[in-house]
């Protein structure tokens, strides 16, 4: 569990001291009425020592003053053979060569199922120091390779994966925070693309104009947590005072992407399961490529959550809820199954080729096109429908495997703590 227990009280103690009192918050003129800091001399760094400290004992890889990498529990799984995630089942990511991470350890929400149970800095606009793009992706690139390097030799991990996941091929935006207030996120994600790493950003829709200045990644989420504007508060706890408009012009924003698309739906169980015409409307107004939608995770118990295990929905209530938004959705059907994520997707007919799914990735083509669209200054567009891939039958809904590749090993945990980390 990553629960910082009573380390999160002294954390704050700490952040007081330094900041005289401001805890975690930087100094927004939206917000509080504070003076702006105009000079970025005068800027103070997002990692503060003490959030440095925590952060670090929990296994994150900090980068620079407002960055980080960590090891996806998903990752460690497919090295054994045990697994990937859904993003494999459903995509077809390689799990043991995709890097999770994040630019900006800085987010515009509080929401009470936040892994970081909210230690992480919270602001509604960028006024700290900025480390470049490219020191970013480099330290990010070694310190993961360093994490996958410790499996070498290490008793149940298949040798051939291990060399593989040595050379990252995806890049999972989607570790803390929010990437996109990084003010060189879209330089940070030419630069993935130049490596041929895909892309795979995740927004919490309070930014819709960086939604649509944003340049072509090889898949655009959005978190859909909830479909009214009073079970958004109560669960985002956002910080923007009008975040039921950026948040709808953040849908509209997605809408208006040629690229993958996806919303990306909690359930939280008691809190935002009822409101299914609500959500087939929000999913109307984007018109996403891919739904996914998964069960809440617990990630133990914090002051800064009422959550509990109450809130964690079965396996076979998040199918039921599905194949209700589904039969509500003219365009979308059931397409893929995650059962160990507790995730299902659902996809838009038009990747549904001769009653076949093509819901996963052509990830060589993806690049070969967004290369000969920087080369052309932009001129020549692509489509999410020129780099589909056919999906296997093993990840299909209502496969016997319920989305677990036949070839690895299903681990059960007994007794043990869940590592609940992942994309």
């Amino acid at each position: 569990m990553e629960d910082l227990g009573n380390i999160m009280n002294s954390v704050k103690r700490a952040k007081s001291k330094e900041e005289g009192g401001d805890g975690l918050m930087v100094k927004l003129s939206k917000v509080n009425g504070l003076k702006k800091i105009e000079d970025e001399a005068e800027r103070r760094e997002m990692i503060t020592p003490a959030l440095r400290e925590a952060l670090t004992k929990q296994g994150y890889k900090l980068i620079g003053s407002h960055s980080g990498v960590k090891l996806c529990r998903w990752t460690k799984s497919m090295l054994r053979g045990r697994g990937g995630c859904y993003k494999h089942t459903f995509y077809g990511i390689e799990s043991h060569r995709c890097m999770e991470a994040t630019p900006s350890l800085a987010c515009a929400n509080k929401c009470v199922f936040c892994w970081r149970h909210n230690t992480n800095p919270v602001g509604t606009e960028w006024r700290w120091k900025m480390d470049p793009a490219e020191k970013i992706l480099e330290e990010a690139l070694e310190k993961h390779q360093t994490m996958i390097r410790q499996f070498r030799g290490v008793p149940g991990v298949k040798p051939e994966r291990y060399e593989e996941g040595l050379a990252v091929k995806h890049c999972a935006l989607s570790l803390v925070g929010e990437p996109i207030m990084y003010p060189e996120i879209n330089t940070f994600i030419r630069l993935l693309h130049t490596h041929h790493i895909s892309s795979f950003l995740v927004t919490n829709a309070q930014f819709p104009e960086e939604i649509r200045s944003l340049v072509p990644v090889t898949q655009l989420y959005v978190s859909v947590d909830a479909s009214t504007k009073d079970s958004l508060k109560k669960i985002d706890r956002p910080l923007f005072k009008d975040f039921w408009s950026r948040f709808l012009d953040s849908l509209r924003a997605l809408g208006e992407k040629r690229q993958r698309t996806v919303y990306r739906l909690t359930l939280v169980k008691a809190w935002n399961v009822e409101e299914m015409q609500a959500y087939s409307e929000l999913i109307s107004l984007g018109q996403p490529d891919f739904i996914e939608v998964k069960g809440v995770t617990f990630c133990g118990d914090s002051p800064a959550s009422t959550l509990t295990m109450a809130n964690v929905p079965w396996h076979q209530e998040v199918v039921t809820f599905v194949q209700e938004l589904a039969d509500m959705l003219p365009q979308y059907e059931i397409a893929c199954e995650h059962e160990h994520s507790n995730c299902l997707l659902i996809a838009h007919t038009k990747f549904k080729v001769e009653g076949e799914w093509w819901t996963w990735i052509h990830y060589e083509r993806f690049q070969e096109l967004v290369q000969a669209q920087e080369e052309s200054g932009g001129q020549q567009g692509f489509s999410a429908l020129d780099y589909m891939a056919k999906t296997p039958s093993w990840a299909l809904f209502g496969a016997t495997e319920q989305g677990f590749e036949p070839v690895d090993t299903r681990f059960h945990r007994r007794n043990k703590t869940k590592d609940i980390s992942g994309c």
